[in-house]
């Protein structure tokens, strides 16, 4: 159902049920000129398809700044959520688009979306865009958000093996033993075999003992001799030096937000550097 002549009063305020319009493929194109045209001529911005998809989702999901900025001056509904429940920041950050993020953050798009899925910040996770990660962060992403099927943000990312995005993670406070039905971090970075990521999650205070679902150690998931058998073995052989484990049990007890709790200690530069992993 085409709508570029539904009257402007109606323009940003109504939803409708509609398959795909001029709106949405401007919108995903990026046809600035052709969307600026439809929105003066009173098309509905926020019209949604079948499954909830509105114009401003496929902007968002293809990283077409300008068609955002459009849509969000008309008036479209800046957390709009589709059959699946993501909204335009979640498709933002799944197509690692760092200005389409900044928009709509600057609009109020809320960087913790009471969802039942993957959050913004899983899905700049997934997505391996550190940059999306680092200003989520920076506006106080939820670091411990849950999916059910995903598990946190660190999952993601250390399944997806974006070392970028574990240590941004990991620095600014992440559980590092957090649990997917017992499946922590470390038994991802063992699925996939990451010698630099089972390490990394080692010196953050990965737990080399901790069991999954399964009763299965982390190291359990890896082949005889191989090298990220060795490292697990070296770990379990070599215990954690003191200060290391000074610094995993202070930062514990900073939480999420570590890195800025630590800035403030009333403590030498040089262990604030140590504290924050520089």
């Amino acid at each position: 159902m085409a709508i570029s002549g539904v009257s402007a009063s109606l323009r940003g305020d109504i939803s409708f049920w509609v398959d795909r319009t001029p709106v949405h493929e401007a919108a995903r194109q990026g046809e600035i000129l052709q969307l600026q045209q439809l929105i003066e001529s009173g098309a509905c911005v926020n019209a949604v398809t079948y499954d909830s998809i509105t114009p401003l989702h496929e902007a968002s999901l293809r990283g077409q700044t300008q068609c955002v900025k459009l849509l969000l001056a008309a008036g479209a509904q800046v957390d709009a959520r589709n059959i699946d429940g993501s909204t335009p920041l979640c498709d933002a950050c799944a197509s690692g688009s760092i200005e389409c993020v900044k928009v709509l953050l600057s609009h109020g798009a809320k960087v913790n979306p009471p969802l039942y899925t993957a959050s913004p910040l899983h899905e700049a996770c997934m997505n391996g865009s550190s940059d999306c990660v680092q200003l989520l962060i920076d506006v106080g992403a939820n670091l411990e958000a849950h999916d059910c099927h995903f598990g946190t943000p660190l999952h993601v990312a250390c399944a997806r093996e974006h070392l970028d995005c574990v240590k941004l993670l990991l620095k600014a406070g992440a559980n590092v033993n957090a649990a997917k039905l017992h499946e922590t971090a470390l038994h991802h970075a063992a699925k996939v075999k990451n010698v630099d990521l089972v390490e990394m999650l080692i010196e953050f205070g990965g737990n080399i003992y901790a069991r999954d679902n399964r009763g299965k150690k982390p190291s359990d998931y890896t082949l005889r001799s191989s090298p990220t058998a060795k490292c697990f073995e070296y770990y379990e052989k070599t215990p954690l030096s003191l200060s290391q484990l000074c610094r995993v049990t202070v930062r514990k007890a900073a939480g999420q937000r570590a890195l800025e709790k630590i800035a403030k200690l009333n403590i030498p530069q040089r262990l604030i550097q140590y504290l924050s992993y520089n």
